[in-house]
């Protein structure tokens, strides 16, 4: 914990060798959450380079209180950022639908407290999502993923609230939809 406090605050003191030490600490992290919005990888790497500019440029903005677990505040920052800064970058390209996959190797990380279950069920949710049409794509993960509420999506996405509710209801049938699917061809497949 000492260790973070250090290169946090050698990141308000815009040190470039903290700053090192804090993207390559949580680049993984800022990469998946990129990825639920952004789903071409080189797309997704200069979005989260444009994050980490932005907060870089913002550190001294950055406050954790006394008591409070330092990381998760952090890593909240860090999500916020890079959300924003994805929506930015859909909003700039018009919402377009996107080709590409997710390399195997962004999966893999150390431990963080999750089972191999959980994150198998984590990868298989992204993977479903990416098969949403963009605008349902970016309201399901702004609102379900990332709890933004419906009116904070409408003005982030430059929406009506109603269209914002409608398409995580279209997103949501069109998820059920696929999992019914899946379901019953597991089904199938084991008699």
């Amino acid at each position: 914990m000492e260790q973070l406090h250090t290169i946090i605050q050698g990141c308000i003191s815009n040190n470039s060798w903290y700053q090192k030490l804090l993207y390559e600490r949580y680049y993984a992290y800022a990469l998946k959450i990129t990825f639920r919005y952004i789903y071409r990888y080189e797309r997704a790497v200069d979005v989260v380079n444009d994050g980490y500019v932005k907060l870089f440029r913002n550190f001294s903005r950055f406050h954790c209180d006394e008591g409070v677990d330092m990381e998760r505040m952090l890593m909240g920052w860090i999500r916020k950022i890079m959300v924003n800064t994805a929506i930015d970058d859909l909003r700039a390209h018009n919402m377009l639908p996107e080709i590409g996959g997710i390399p195997e190797y962004v999966w893999e990380e150390p431990d963080n407290g999750q089972s191999p279950e959980q994150r198998m069920y984590y990868k298989e949710l992204i993977l479903q999502v990416k098969q949403l049409p963009p605008s349902y794509r970016a309201v399901f993960n702004m609102h379900i993923i990332d709890g933004f509420s419906h009116q904070e999506i409408a003005d982030r996405l430059g929406i009506s609230v109603g269209t914002s509710k409608s398409n995580l209801a279209k997103a949501r049938a069109h998820l059920q939809k696929k999992l019914n699917r899946d379901i019953q061809e597991a089904d199938i497949c084991s008699l």
